[in-house]
């Protein structure tokens, strides 16, 4: 669901982040891991089944972890939309745990007010899913999708918020499938403004409903 759009657009950073790896992935060495895990596990690599498994998981960790950096944001001259709300939902990503390397599974809203610019829709999601692209929590990747956005807008009229399922949570300790993680970050006219951040958290619930 969409409900507007908004602001210019800076580069994604390169620079080392949490999460992300800090040196090319050798696939071949982590492809012997995966072979080494599934013997210890009780498995045979060489069985069928499991031929080609450990080259596959290394494609994979491979193309998680090393997304392209290259992409930016595209902004477009919007000169009267003074006092309008933008919103972006529906957009779902998947990252992993940190603590364990198991998923969970983000929905995500992101909204601000524009000032003469907006962003190009797409640009949200694409956001979304470069930080949710590496070992993370939750707590941060919120945190970093709203302090990217406020850079790509020039301002900190931003609000983010994020529903998890985490599998960390559902397939092992307390085993709680229906158990959901909220959070939400805000800044500028959303932390001061009382009628703004109720819209847009109505919007974000009502996206998520019973999810």
């Amino acid at each position: 669901m969409t409900t507007s759009v908004a602001s210019p657009e800076a580069p994604l950073s390169t620079a080392a982040v949490p999460g992300r790896p800090t040196a090319a992935i050798n696939t071949g060495r982590v492809a012997d891991l995966i072979a080494q895990l599934l013997v210890e596990l009780g498995e045979n690599p060489a069985r069928e089944g499991l031929i080609g498994t450990p080259d596959r998981v290394a494609a994979w960790w491979n193309a998680f972890l090393c997304p392209d950096d290259a992409e930016t944001a595209t902004c477009f001259t919007e000169s009267h939309l003074s006092g309008q709300l933008v919103i972006v939902s529906g957009m779902s990503v998947w990252s992993l745990c940190e603590h364990h390397m198991l998923p969970m599974n983000l929905q995500v809203t992101a909204g601000y007010v524009p000032d003469g610019e907006v962003v190009g829709l797409s640009k949200f999601g694409r956001i979304a899913r470069r930080f949710a692209g590496r070992l993370q929590v939750q707590e941060r990747f919120t945190r970093q999708v709203s302090e990217h956005l406020i850079g790509v807008i020039g301002h900190e009229d931003v609000a983010v918020a994020v529903r998890g399922v985490h599998l960390c949570m559902s397939m092992r300790g307390v085993r709680m499938e229906e158990a959901r993680t909220t959070t939400v970050h805000t800044g500028g006219c959303f932390g001061t403004d009382l009628v703004l951040s109720q819209q847009f958290l109505t919007v974000a619930a009502g996206q998520w409903g019973a999810w």
